[in-house]
C-alpha cells in the first residue's frame, strides 16, 4: 500500500496554485454534520498558519473536500500541509466516535498490517493534486467547486451550500463568514504573464 502512495508526487513551481482533492474512506458520506465539518475548518485554519499556505477556494462535499490553495513560501511541502489538515480532523472524530462508543468506529477501524489496527476517516493516499497557472485555470476550478453541490442536488443554487467560499466570491463587499476557513484573495502577480 505505501509503494502506492509514493507514486504520486506533489510537486511545486512559483506561483502554483494547488487544486488538492481528497476523499472520505471508501467515499463514504462522513462529512454530513456539522460538527465534524467545523473540525475540518479548523484543521484547515491551523495548517494554512503553521504550513504557510493560504486557502483561495473550498468546497466540503459529504464524501470528499476540494481546496484550492497557494504557498507563501518558495519550498511549500504540500504533502505535510494536507498531513496538518487531515491528522487532527480525524483524530477529533475518532475521540467522538469512541466517546459515543458508536458502531462507525469499528467500519472505520482496518487492519493496517497484520498486528496493527488504525482508524481511517480518510481514503489512504494522497489524493488528487493538480498545479494551475493560469487565470482561466483558477477561475474554472472555483466554479467547479462552487457548483459541485448544485450538480449533485444538494442546493439550488451555489451560494445555498454553506460549507463552501461561494458566498464569498458571490457577495459584494465579499463576505468572511467567522464559521468558515478564511479566505485569501490570489495575489495579483500571480494574474501577470502566467500561461499553462
Amino acid at each position: 500500500m505505501s509503494g502506492n502512495r509514493k507514486r504520486v508526487k506533489h510537486y511545486h513551481e512559483p506561483s502554483d496554485i494547488h487544486e488538492l482533492t481528497f476523499s472520505c474512506y471508501h467515499r463514504l458520506p462522513l462529512l454530513s454534520n456539522d460538527t465534524w465539518r467545523s473540525y475540518l475548518t479548523e484543521s484547515i485554519i491551523q495548517a494554512c498558519r503553521k504550513q504557510r499556505f493560504c486557502l483561495a477556494a473550498f468546497v466540503f462535499m459529504p464524501e470528499h473536500v476540494h481546496l484550492l490553495v497557494f504557498a507563501e513560501t518558495n519550498a511549500p511541502n504540500v504533502s505535510r500541509f494536507l498531513a496538518a489538515v487531515k491528522r487532527p480532523c480525524s483524530a477529533s472524530i475518532k475521540r467522538d466516535l469512541v466517546t459515543a462508543q458508536s458502531p462507525l468506529l469499528d467500519t472505520l477501524t482496518v487492519q493496517e498490517r497484520p498486528g496493527k489496527m488504525a482508524f481511517r476517516f480518510w481514503q489512504e493516499g494522497p489524493g488528487y493534486d493538480r498545479n494551475l497557472r493560469s487565470e482561466e485555470a483558477v477561475i474554472s476550478a472555483i466554479d467547479y467547486f462552487h457548483n459541485n453541490p448544485v450538480r449533485r442536488g444538494l442546493c439550488e443554487s451555489a451560494a445555498q451550500w454553506f460549507w463552501s467560499s461561494a458566498r464569498f466570491y458571490l457577495t459584494n463587499p465579499r463576505e468572511q463568514d467567522p464559521l468558515l476557513p478564511m479566505i485569501t484573495r490570489l495575489p495579483s502577480s500571480f494574474f501577470t504573464g502566467t500561461k499553462g
